[in-house]
């Protein structure tokens, strides 16, 4: 067995135990509702997906992040035929991978702020991007509400609320900036004291 294998192998199942890890976290959400609607609940998911892109690269970012999809899928039926889950996919990895990508490549405190803002910066504007054209259409049309009550929603929160544009701007995205402060905030806690052992 050459030395590249035992290495693929590693990675996979650290790969593996990173996605079952992501997965489970996916479990406990919760909402907040001083900032958005109720449908909107955050989790800590995306900090194992980021502690394994940090450690392994950004490739095996999408992995574990893929894999965790996956496995909820497999294990919770939709509510949105799968629409929900692609997106949180895709605003999942435009947060990790640009993260991983600019740690990875030298990975010193510096590098692991600035991957982590520009992963920030990356997952807020297709959050909000990712909301107005698919996510508030399909919620919408899955659990059969009229777009008008989602927007009233919103509008129970933030007053100045009246349109999908404004929703997406004072409630999805404050939302998500909450959800990404606090996801950076314990990767940065956490990786060090994780990462030795991904490195085994």
């Amino acid at each position: 067995m050459t030395t590249r294998k035992v290495f693929n192998i590693k990675t996979m199942a650290k790969v593996a135990i990173l996605s079952v890890i992501a997965f489970i976290l996916m479990y406990f959400d919760f909402p907040i509702p001083f900032i958005a609607p109720g449908f909107y609940k955050i989790d800590f998911s995306e900090v194992a997906v980021l502690i394994g892109g940090f450690a392994l690269g950004p490739l095996a970012a999408i992995l574990i992040e893929g894999l965790k999809i996956m496995l909820y899928m497999l294990f919770k039926p939709s509510s949105t035929a799968y629409v929900g889950e692609l997106a949180n996919f895709i605003i999942g990895c435009a947060l990790v991978v640009p993260a991983s990508a600019i740690y990875f490549k030298n990975k010193n405190r510096k590098n692991a702020f600035i991957g982590l803002l520009v992963g920030a910066i990356s997952m807020i504007t297709v959050g909000l991007l990712m909301n107005y054209f698919v996510l508030i259409p399909a919620y919408s049309f899955f659990f059969n509400l009229d777009l008008d009550t989602i927007i009233q929603m919103g509008k129970a929160i933030v007053p100045f609320i009246n349109n999908k544009l404004t929703f997406v701007t004072f409630a999805t995205t404050p939302f998500n900036i909450v959800k990404v402060v606090a996801v950076a905030g314990l990767t940065m806690i956490l990786y060090k004291h994780i990462s030795p052992l991904l490195k085994k």
